[in-house]
């Protein structure tokens, strides 16, 4: 048997070559436009992810406003290549480790320092806020009650600023105070003129004063009276001064007057022979009560501020007779003789005149201060002045 072959034509043979042939031509124009494509392709996206790449940020510092451009990507990369430092007590919107994104807005408050003394330190501290006040509250600083604060809350902070809090505290306690009392002198028509007599004794009373003691920073630095009451009423002293009248001895006839002024010159010579209390000044001889030895003398005048010429026994004052006394040492109305100056009459008394002290009345005022202070013995007598027989 004989093998079949395939009918080939002429016509089958020529497309084939003919369709191999277009391939040629057109294939190297296409590999073009697709290349020129693909280049403009990623020429696009590269200039994309450049655009991308560039953040627009704007940082304020201590309120100045600074408009930036970077590609960096944390905020610390931005700080350092601006060359812009910060410091650990600095305040900033966002953290350095942050990433930042285009359009950030990155505010950056410097830290003043201050000098703050409190409770008694004195410490160095570093603070964003404007105001004291402020400052020392987010400091942990508290003022209590009456406590203050130099310069005030109010007081805009400023670098190297200089500020102290002082503490406010009050105390308050009890104060006794004997109140004096007062001596009165009435008249008293019972007793004899130069006689007195205390009626009622006095008695000091006792006032109760609340005082409010104030203290800074422990020290105290005031004290002040915000009341007070009586705890024990006073007693004044009530002295009653004789206003009647001696009685004048009968006069009798010259023989009979004669004899009697023998006798009474007689029994006299005998009493001051018996007594040993009897002296002999001035030319008279007179018995006294007691003596009083280095006796402080003074003197003073009514021509002084505050002195009146009234006596505290109602008599008025004389040079020449009236002194100012201790009524306990020597009794209103009574006389003694002060050596080197004669016979005085207690009738003054006066709040420094305590003890052995005498005051002598002058009316000039130089006189009374030329009279310098003296040590004198004075004879303590009685109501009655002793007069030549």
């Amino acid at each position: 048997m004989g093998v079949i072959q395939p009918e080939v034509t002429h016509d089958s043979q020529s497309s084939s070559r003919s369709i191999a042939l277009r391939w040629k031509q057109v294939n190297p124009r296409v590999l073009s436009l697709a290349g020129a494509a693909l280049l403009v392709i990623a020429l696009f996206i590269l200039l994309y992810a450049h655009g991308q790449s560039i953040k627009a940020i704007t940082l304020v510092i201590d309120g100045q406003e600074q408009a930036l451009e970077t590609r960096e990507t944390l905020l610390s990369e931005v700080l350092a290549k601006e060359q812009i430092s910060v410091q650990p007590h600095d305040d900033l919107s966002i953290g350095l480790s942050d990433e930042i994104q285009d359009g950030d807005r990155v505010v950056i408050t410097r830290a003043q320092k201050i000098s703050l003394t409190a409770d008694g330190a004195t410490k160095t501290l570093y603070t964003t806020e404007d105001s004291l006040g402020d400052a020392i509250a987010k400091l942990g600083y508290t003022l209590d009650g009456d406590d203050k604060i130099f310069p005030s809350l109010e007081t805009a902070v400023s670098s190297g600023m200089e500020a102290k809090i002082v503490r406010i505290t009050k105390q308050k306690v009890q104060r006794t105070v004997d109140l004096p009392f007062r001596v009165i002198k009435t008249a008293d028509p019972s007793l004899y003129v130069g006689d007195v007599r205390v009626a009622q004794a006095g008695k000091p009373g006792v006032m109760i004063q609340h005082i409010e003691k104030i203290y800074q920073d422990g020290e105290l630095v005031s004290m002040s009276m915000i009341g007070k009451e009586v705890q024990t009423i006073t007693k004044d002293k009530v002295i009653a001064v004789g206003t009647k009248a001696v009685p004048k001895p009968v006069v009798a006839t010259t023989k009979t007057s004669t004899a009697s002024k023998t006798t009474t010159k007689a029994k006299t010579t005998k009493t001051a022979a018996a007594s040993s209390n009897v002296a002999h000044k001035a030319g008279i001889d007179f018995e006294y009560k007691k003596v009083l030895k280095n006796v402080s003398m003074t003197a003073y005048s009514s021509e002084e501020p505050g002195i009146g010429t009234r006596t505290a026994s109602g008599t008025r004052v004389t040079e020449g007779r009236t002194i100012a006394v201790d009524p306990n040492v020597i009794p209103i109305g009574w006389w003694v003789y002060i050596e080197g100056l004669g016979f005085r009459r207690a009738e003054d008394t006066g709040g420094a005149i305590k003890g052995n002290k005498v005051d002598v009345y002058y009316d000039s005022l130089s006189h009374a201060r030329n009279f310098g202070r003296k040590s004198r013995t004075v004879y303590v007598i009685g109501p009655v002045k002793p007069e030549l027989d």
